[in-house]
């Protein structure tokens, strides 16, 4: 399953500073004038997960492969984007084709680059760029309520549900509210929100860029950034794309080093996609032999079949069993064998919902 953030925000907040160090490549062209971005750049990026590696050494295996998630660099919105301003329509397109929104927010101050407002505000910042979304979405929504009134009026039993819906969403919109505040009261209500792909309903990561001297601890812009996110239930990590920008340029091997004389404990990519993988209810299982071990990425909630669909489509069509080892056993008896041994290999059916972690071998018929 592919899950792909969009990195948004206002020119020069240093969105692709952070997407070039996050994706390791210099794929956006990293410019101090707005607009350097114009096509969305989309980097795949190696989940860091030191329990693959593990694991990896436990099997032996030839080969080890991280899963994945896909960011998109996307141009920078301003004031008026909603009407087309600063090929704002492009932009608004561009995230709405995304899982959930990164949104890249100036907390540090540096006279050489230049700040669209001509001032240092992260909220005030984020508040320009919700408030276009949700003018984009207040006006989408406006038509298609209006016509779903219409057609339940006529007696589709769909377009009633559609219209209850999304008439919620309306009111949230009118009163300022982005419209992932909506409760679907059904499946069928979920099911329908989830197709109208709305700007606003999607998850909320603020990434708070800050200078080197505060990447460890923040400041107290980003401290406000925080505080919004907890009142929004959105997620906040502090980042110095600085910092990652230095660290993709200096080898592996001694970018622990360089991190540990920062006070910082792991990088800003780690933070991101941990933060990011929370926000999307996101967890791991693992697949591993000889010949590799694998991580594969799944939505929380997730039972055996589905998992196996990660894999293959014809994993899922023609389950049968999944052989389950939780981490943790694996580990601690030194892989399949160990586990199998010691009864920890469990046989595992259909509705078996799947854990963090899980060592899993599929079986199937198609």
């Amino acid at each position: 399953m592919g899950f792909r953030c969009g990195i948004v925000g206002l020119p020069n907040v240093g969105k692709s500073t952070l997407f070039n160090a996050l994706t390791e490549t210099q794929a956006a062209q990293a410019a101090n004038y707005p607009f350097c971005t114009i096509e969305p750049n989309v980097g795949q990026v190696a989940v860091p997960d030191e329990r693959l590696d593990r694991i990896a050494a436990i099997a032996e295996s030839a080969k080890v492969i991280a899963t994945q998630l896909g960011f998109v660099d996307i141009a920078g919105l301003v004031k008026g984007a909603s009407a087309g301003e600063g090929l704002g329509n492009q932009f608004l397109g561009n995230i709405r084709e995304v899982d959930a929104i990164v949104h890249v927010l100036r907390c540090f101050e540096d006279d050489d680059i230049q700040h669209v407002a001509n001032a240092v505000d992260p909220i005030a910042d984020a508040e320009v760029v919700e408030t276009e979304l949700m003018l984009a979405d207040l006006e989408s929504l406006e038509k298609r309520v209006s016509n779903a009134e219409k057609r339940a009026t006529a007696g589709d039993k769909e377009a009633k549900t559609l219209a209850s819906v999304l008439g919620q969403s309306l009111e949230l919109l009118k009163d300022g509210k982005p419209a992932r505040l909506t409760e679907p009261k059904d499946d069928e209500e979920a099911r329908l929100f989830a197709q109208a792909q709305l700007l606003t309903a999607k998850p909320v990561l603020y990434v708070c860029n800050v200078a080197e001297d505060d990447a460890a601890d923040g400041n107290e812009l980003s401290a406000k950034v925080f505080a919004k996110a907890e009142v929004e239930g959105a997620e906040a990590v502090v980042v110095s794309a600085a910092i990652e920008s230095e660290l993709i340029a200096m080898p592996q091997e001694d970018r622990a080093e360089y991190l540990e004389a920062l006070g910082l404990e792991e990088s800003g990519l780690a933070r991101v996609i941990r933060a990011g993988y929370k926000l999307l209810g996101l967890k791991t299982f693992f697949t591993a032999g000889p010949k590799e071990s694998r991580a594969w990425t799944f939505p929380d909630g997730a039972k055996a079949p589905q998992a196996a669909g990660e894999i293959h489509t014809d994993f899922e069509k023609g389950f049968i069993r999944a052989e389950t080892i939780a981490y943790d056993d694996y580990i601690a008896l030194g892989g399949e064998s160990g586990a199998r041994e010691a009864g920890k290999l469990r046989q595992e059916g259909k509705d078996y919902l799947v854990q963090d972690g899980d060592v899993m071998l599929f079986k199937f018929n198609v």
